[in-house]
């Protein structure tokens, strides 16, 4: 079996961070992915959706460190949405309890309609 390259990929919607997480996350990977989202806190851009859609993995640093982003970016005055989940990454954060915290949303789309800030120029 191939191992599974971990990234981190960040796109920007507007005012809305998107970032696209693939791979597995564990205590290897979890620094790259902090570093991602310190980096989007500095530049101001406090408002983030996580797209696990390409998650194959995670395990307890994973875990501890998606509750630690969800923290970072809360306390910053931001919000954090997750889009993509799949039916293993699901399962773990309904163990862990992190599903509560987790605004989840079906869709991209859907996420960044759920961001006042998204819809502004529209009803201007």
């Amino acid at each position: 079996m191939e191992p599974t390259i971990f990234s981190v990929t960040i796109r920007q919607a507007g005012p809305i961070s998107l970032v696209d997480v693939s791979g597995r996350l564990t205590s290897f990977e979890v620094g790259a992915l902090r570093d991602s989202v310190s980096r989007l806190l500095k530049q101001g851009r406090k408002n983030i959706v996580l797209n696990l859609s390409g998650l194959h993995y995670l395990d307890s640093s994973g875990i501890g460190e998606l509750a630690k982003i969800y923290v970072s970016v809360v306390k910053g005055d931001g919000e954090l949405k997750v889009v993509g989940l799949s039916p293993k990454v699901e399962q773990i954060l309904k163990i862990t309890q992190l599903y509560q915290v987790f605004p989840e949303f079906p869709s991209e789309e859907a996420a960044l309609r759920s961001f006042p800030e998204f819809g502004l120029n529209e009803t201007a």
